[in-house]
C-alpha cells in the first residue's frame, strides 16, 4: 500500500507511584495501589513497544481501565462521586505543545489521557502497517479497523468524559473541542483512503472511486478548518498535511470522474475533468515540499516520494492522454471552460467509528476493599517538605526505517 500518514508525538506522563501510604490501610487497598502501580508502566511500555498488537495493547489497557475506574465510578453503578478521585495527582503533556505538561488531581483526568494516548497508539500502528510495500489483505483490514477504533475511542472521551473534568479544558490543548474533532476527522479520513485503495485494486467502478475521493478530500478540508483557529506554531505541519491530502484527493476524484465521463462519451467534460486533476495534482506536489521544510510536531517525510502519491501522477497523465487523443479521432467535442461540477455522493465505503467502551470496573474493588482507604489521613509521603518538580520526559517511539519507496523517516 505504501500509505504515508502525518502523526504527532505521543503524549508524556510523569511518573505516578499510588504510594498512598496511610490512606490505603489495609493490605487489600494496598494491593489495588500496587497494581495500578505495574498495569500502569505495562501500558507506557507498550506505547514505545514496536511489537505490540492491538491484542496486546487492549489487554494492557483494560487491565489498568478496570483498576483506575474503582477511582472514578460508584461501586453500587449510581452517580454519587468516587471519594477517591481527587486523591491522587497526574501530570501529561500534549501531543502538539511539545513538553509542557498540564497536572490535574483527577482520576477522570489520567482515565481520559491514557485512553487518548491508546486512540493514538492505534493510528501509529495503522501507519505502520500502511507504510509497507507488500502489505496483506489482512493487515489492510488492520489498518482500516485500527483508524475507526481510534476515531471511536476520540468520540467516546468527547462526548462521555472530558465534559466531566472539574478542571476546564485549556484551549489548544488536546482535550479541548477543536482538537479531539481534528483527530476524530482524520481518523475516518485515513481509514477511507484505505477503501479508495482497495476498490482501485479491484477495479471497482470509477464512480465510486471519485466519490470517495471527493468524501475523503472534503473530510481533510475540514480537519484543516477545525485548524484554522488554533495556534499556528504547533499546528502548522498538521495543516500542511491536512492540505496535500486534501489536494491529492480532489485530484484523484477529478481523475475517475473524468473516466466515468468518458465511459458516457462525454470527452470534452471528461478533459476538462482530467485538467483539473492535473491543477490539484500539482497543488499537492508543492504542498508536499512545503510540509517538508514546516518545522513542528509530527512526522518527518517525503511524501511526494511515496508509490501511491507518485502512481496517481502517471495515472493523471496517461488517462488524460488518452482522452485528448479520442477526442481527436472520435469526439472532436469542445473542452469547457469551466471543470464539470462534482455532486457526489459516495453510497459505500463510508467510514463511521467503532463504539468504544471503557471495560467493566475490576472484581477486586468491593465495599470492604474501598472502605480500607481513610481518606483522614495524608499520604506518608505528602510532606510539608517542598517536593522536586517531576520530570516529564517525552516518550520514546520506534524508530521505523522507510519502505524502498515510503520516503518516511519516522512513523
Amino acid at each position: 500500500m505504501t500509505h504515508w500518514f502525518h502523526r504527532n508525538p505521543l503524549k508524556a506522563t510523569a511518573p505516578v507511584s499510588f504510594n498512598l501510604y496511610g490512606v490505603a490501610s489495609t493490605q487489600a487497598a494496598s494491593k489495588i495501589c500496587s497494581d495500578l502501580r505495574s498495569t500502569r508502566a505495562r501500558m507506557l511500555e507498550l506505547f514505545s513497544d514496536v511489537t505490540c498488537t492491538p491484542d496486546m495493547m487492549k489487554s494492557a489497557s483494560d487491565a489498568y481501565f478496570s483498576l483506575l475506574l474503582g477511582f472514578i465510578n460508584a461501586l453500587d453503578g449510581g452517580t454519587q462521586d468516587n471519594k477517591l478521585r481527587f486523591i491522587q495527582n497526574f501530570k501529561w503533556t500534549d501531543t502538539l505543545q511539545g513538553n509542557v505538561a498540564s497536572s490535574q488531581q483527577d482520576a477522570e483526568f489520567e482515565l481520559i489521557s491514557m485512553a487518548f494516548n491508546v486512540a493514538l497508539w492505534y493510528t501509529k500502528y495503522a501507519s505502520r502497517l500502511a507504510g509497507k510495500e507488500d502489505i496483506t489483505e489482512d493487515e489492510a483490514k488492520n489498518v482500516h479497523k485500527s483508524m475507526k477504533v481510534a476515531a471511536g475511542i476520540f468520540k467516546h472521551l468527547k462526548e462521555a468524559h472530558i465534559p466531566k473534568l472539574i478542571t476546564p479544558v485549556e484551549k489548544g490543548r488536546d482535550l479541548e473541542t477543536r482538537v479531539i474533532d481534528a483527530y476524530i476527522i482524520q481518523c475516518q479520513a485515513e481509514a477511507q483512503e484505505v477503501t479508495i485503495a482497495r476498490a482501485v485494486e479491484l477495479k471497482h467502478n470509477p464512480g465510486l472511486v471519485a466519490a470517495l475521493s471527493y468524501e475523503t478530500a472534503n473530510f481533510y478540508q475540514r480537519v484543516d478548518h477545525t485548524l484554522t483557529s488554533l495556534d499556528p506554531e504547533y499546528i502548522a505541519k498538521w495543516k500542511s498535511y491536512t492540505q496535500l491530502k486534501m489536494c491529492f484527493y480532489m485530484a484523484y476524484a477529478y481523475c475517475y470522474h473524468g473516466q466515468t465521463l468518458l465511459a458516457a462519451d462525454k470527452c470534452g467534460e471528461a478533459i476538462r475533468s482530467l485538467q483539473e486533476s492535473e491543477k490539484f495534482y500539482g497543488k499537492a506536489e508543492a504542498l508536499c515540499k512545503e510540509y517538508g521544510k514546516t518545522k513542528g510536531p509530527g512526522t518527518t517525510a517525503k511524501p511526494s516520494e511515496h508509490l501511491f502519491f507518485r502512481k496517481l501522477g502517471t495515472q493523471v497523465k496517461n488517462t488524460l492522454e488518452k482522452c485528448q487523443r479520442e477526442n481527436g479521432f472520435i469526439y472532436f467535442q469542445k473542452v469547457p471552460a469551466e471543470a464539470p461540477e462534482m455532486e457526489l455522493k459516495a453510497n459505500y465505503g463510508l467510514v463511521e467509528p467503532v463504539p468504544f467502551e471503557f471495560p467493566a470496573m475490576s472484581s477486586q474493588w468491593t465495599p470492604e476493599v474501598q472502605n480500607g482507604f481513610d481518606l483522614t489521613k495524608r499520604p506518608k509521603d505528602d510532606s510539608a517538605k517542598p517536593k522536586k518538580e517531576e520530570e516529564v520526559k517525552p516518550v520514546k517511539e520506534p524508530d521505523i526505517k522507510p519502505q524502498k519507496d515510503s520516503g518516511c523517516l519516522i512513523s
